[in-house]
């Protein structure tokens, strides 16, 4: 089914408050402060990134506890021992630590990394190493990631990818075993698929979106303007609004779509919410909103460490915009397990509603 079959069969509706938020969007590109009760912190929307003439610490907000425990510990050996990767590990985030340990929930959670560990994309915000030419698959990988999955006690688990560019179908149909293997081995888990924008194929993308999945989500990163100064120049914002919306319209009713930016990259508030609206447009259910922390020296610079205060009110407008669920704070990520705990609730409520009904 072509995106203007789609799109005909089974337009996404607009809600009237996002209606509205389009109306003021409108008159003279308003930001954040616009939009927020006074006494919200608005104010005090970022803090500076230290220089060499003027270096700083970061905010204490952006500091995080060194992983470790017994939890951690033994993911870490298990996923050693199947060769499978991790983009926790790849891409060097902040919440392996907490994720992996189990956290606050107790339930220990990582988002395993599918398709190899080595991108045929090279953006300028990502840690996972590139090549025009990686190694294939791993045909068995599919079988292995769900015996390891069915080994540990989660109920919610997160794939991801490298991009794949070199694959005739993106890596798309090696996403879509690997969901179908995993339903087989645990049916009653909720599977998230975090991928690529498969050049924004639309085979590709119904395939993974029918899969049997619960959540797909691919991420646009940033806002409009930046694209070409944070992504590889294969990808770009409207090709990432479309495999968004394809997915909501050829994947299986019940199946929620989701999404993340990056914050601390050079935009500005207006141009966020803009962001903001184009993906409720396109029928995304959920999305995330983190900070940008430069892995290492090689990659693109931090432009400012936004405060938490800000992240909130994100977060706030978002709601009101008609958003399912927004996660939004400085050490959020796209697979983030708070994240997760309340998207299960969201999932598990649906179900319920629809026996029901």
């Amino acid at each position: 089914m072509s995106v203007a079959q789609s799109e005909a069969a089974s337009p996404i509706p607009i809600s009237p408050a996002l209606a509205a938020f389009r109306e003021r969007l409108a008159s003279d590109a308003p930001e954040l402060k616009d939009f927020v009760s006074e006494g919200s912190g608005v104010e005090g929307y970022s803090v500076a990134v230290g220089t060499r003439e003027d270096p700083r610490r970061k905010p204490d907000w952006m500091k995080r506890i060194i992983p470790g425990g017994e939890k951690y510990t033994r993911i870490k050996s298990q996923l050693r021992e199947l060769k499978l990767n991790t983009v926790c590990e790849e891409a060097k985030c902040p919440n392996i630590g907490e994720c992996w340990s189990g956290g606050d929930t107790g339930t220990a959670t990582a988002t395993i990394m599918i398709l190899g560990d080595t991108c045929t994309r090279g953006c300028r915000f990502c840690a996972v190493k590139t090549s025009r030419a990686p190694p294939p698959p791993d045909a068995d990988e599919p079988a292995k990631v769900a015996e390891a999955i069915a080994s540990w006690d989660l109920e919610y688990v997160v794939l991801t990818s490298v991009d794949r560019d070199d694959l005739p179908d993106q890596g798309s149909g090696h996403f879509a075993e690997t969901v179908r293997r995993i339903k087989q081995r645990k049916p009653g888990m909720l599977v998230e698929a975090l991928v690529p924008d498969f050049r924004g194929d639309p085979d590709c993308v119904e395939k993974v979106a029918t899969s049997g999945l619960d959540v797909f989500a691919h991420n646009i990163e940033t806002v409009q303007e930046l694209q070409s100064s944070v992504r590889d120049r294969r990808a770009n914002f409207q090709q990432s609004i479309n495999v968004l919306k394809m997915a909501k319209l050829t994947g299986p009713r019940g199946v929620l779509t989701k999404t993340s930016i990056m914050l601390g990259c050079g935009e500005t508030s207006s141009q966020v919410l803009e962001t903001m609206a184009r993906v409720r447009d396109a029928g995304v259910d959920v999305m995330t909103f983190g900070q940008y922390m430069r892995p290492t020296k090689k990659h693109m610079p931090v432009s400012e460490y936004v405060t938490p205060e800000a992240f909130e009110n994100y977060r706030r407008i978002g709601m009101e915009m008609g958003f399912r669920y927004v996660a939004s704070g400085p050490m959020v990520r796209s697979s983030y397990k708070a994240g997760e705990f309340y998207i299960k609730a969201m999932l598990d409520a649906d179900r319920e509603a629809a026996m029901v009904s």
